[in-house]
């Protein structure tokens, strides 16, 4: 494992860190999912370090707030622009509006875990729909807009928001949206977030050669909206907090939490780089029960997997 790709930084690592020094003007980053959570740190580091920050969201009032938060220390524009990943109509409108305007770095960030059994617009399972089918949609739909980025000499860059819950479950292929097999919300959280991972490998395969990278981030534990579907005695009985409400030791901030996403989105240790899953602001290693804490399982980056995948977003979306 000492061929890993590494960084300077850690598993708590501030996002600022990351990018102190960094002059970024002139690149443009859309991220979803940015008006809370590791979402806005991850702007609002990017911003200061002189990015061109849009806060792609479904609460366009929630992103106001968020965008003039972070406008306070930004040395670049802060925009926001609707988006509900869980509508492939308003993904659609979305990449349409956008057009080919160049774009440096897209991080799909939004997700939903846990919730109760439902379906989005489209009649797809709302996790695999919102947090794998939306993004999916949404990167190819800007793929014109990344080349475009390409052309001061640099990659383009897509970061794709995985977890360690991608170890809850492959992707099922032959009943993925809960049609016949019984609802798992924990189950169905691990088949989007491998669907996440899947997606880097299988886009880096197609569009890593012509100038666009992608990868996997795992972010850690952090206590951020994310939750907002878990009663707080599962959370107890899962460790992540205890009697009095209080956040487990190992847990990170938000701004810790969304310095890997960073990472990925500028590090120049992963120039040209793409098709991997990291963590902890590395390169993840294979997951050993010795060391549970860390690691990824081999369904989660299977090249056969992620074309299977791939075929099926296609399907599922007609892009």
């Amino acid at each position: 494992m000492s061929d890993l790709i590494k960084s300077r930084f850690g598993a708590f690592t501030p996002a600022r860190e990351v990018v102190a020094g960094m002059d970024l003007t002139g690149r443009t980053v859309i991220v979803t999912g940015a008006a809370s959570g590791i979402g806005i740190e991850t702007a609002r580091a990017l911003a200061e370090a002189g990015v061109r920050v849009v806060l792609a969201v479904r609460n366009v009032e929630a992103g106001a707030k968020a965008a003039a938060d972070i406008a306070r220390t930004a040395k670049a524009p802060v925009t926001v622009e609707q988006l509900d990943l869980a509508d492939l109509n308003s993904v659609r409108a979305f990449t349409a509006h956008w057009g080919d305007h160049p774009l440096h770095i897209l991080i799909n960030n939004a997700g939903v875990m846990a919730c109760p059994q439902s379906y989005t617009a489209q009649d797809l399972e709302m996790q695999l729909g919102t947090n794998h089918f939306g993004h999916y949609l949404l990167a190819v739909g800007l793929v014109p807009a990344l080349l475009k980025g390409t052309k001061s000499g640099q990659t383009a860059r897509v970061v794709s928001l995985s977890s360690i819950g991608h170890r809850r479950s492959g992707m099922h292929f032959d009943d993925p949206n809960y049609r016949r097999r019984p609802y798992d919300k924990w189950e169905a959280y691990g088949q989007s977030k491998t669907a996440n991972s899947l997606f880097a490998v299988g886009f880096h395969k197609r569009y890593g050669p012509k100038g666009i990278t992608a990868n996997a981030v795992m972010p850690g534990g952090i206590m951020t909206p994310l939750q907002r579907h878990l009663p707080r005695e599962e959370m107890e009985a899962f460790g992540w907090i205890d009697a009095e409400g209080n956040i487990a030791k190992g847990f990170k901030t938000t701004e810790q939490g969304a310095s890997t996403s960073v990472w990925a989105a500028v590090g120049p240790e992963l120039e040209g780089i793409g098709g991997l899953y990291l963590e902890n602001c590395g390169e993840a290693p294979p997951f050993d029960k010795a060391n549970p804490t860390v690691g990824v399982l081999p369904h989660a980056l299977d090249p056969d997997a992620a074309d299977r995948l791939w075929g099926l977003s296609v399907e599922t979306t007609g892009a």
